[in-house]
């Protein structure tokens, strides 16, 4: 998923000022990051958490959770949502409106 400008004219966040725009992105980027890891991570082993914690190879990283946690596209697109309907909620709050 790309954080951009497309991103904030579908959340409806346009008029965000500018100098908070990026930081904004960032934030919601690192967020899901966190978010994703550990809901993906629940239900994992110590063994299996180290195990991928050694993966630094992306597709490698998708093999694995292919195998080992085969819901993580179901929780990705899950916690995107979640994540998107937070914004939208709080529209009004980001804008400064």
């Amino acid at each position: 998923m790309q954080f951009d400008e497309n991103f904030l004219q579908e959340m409806g966040l346009s008029a965000m000022p500018e100098e908070q725009k990026q930081a904004f992105l960032d934030y919601v980027q690192e967020e899901l990051e966190v978010r994703i890891g550990e809901r993906i991570s629940k239900g994992l082993t110590e063994a299996q958490l180290s195990e991928f914690d050694a993966i630094t190879d992306p597709i490698e990283a998708a093999k694995w959770l292919e195998k080992n946690r085969p819901d993580y596209r179901e929780i990705v697109t899950r916690t995107i949502e979640e994540m998107k309907a937070e914004i939208r909620a709080n529209r009004n709050k980001l804008v400064g409106a």
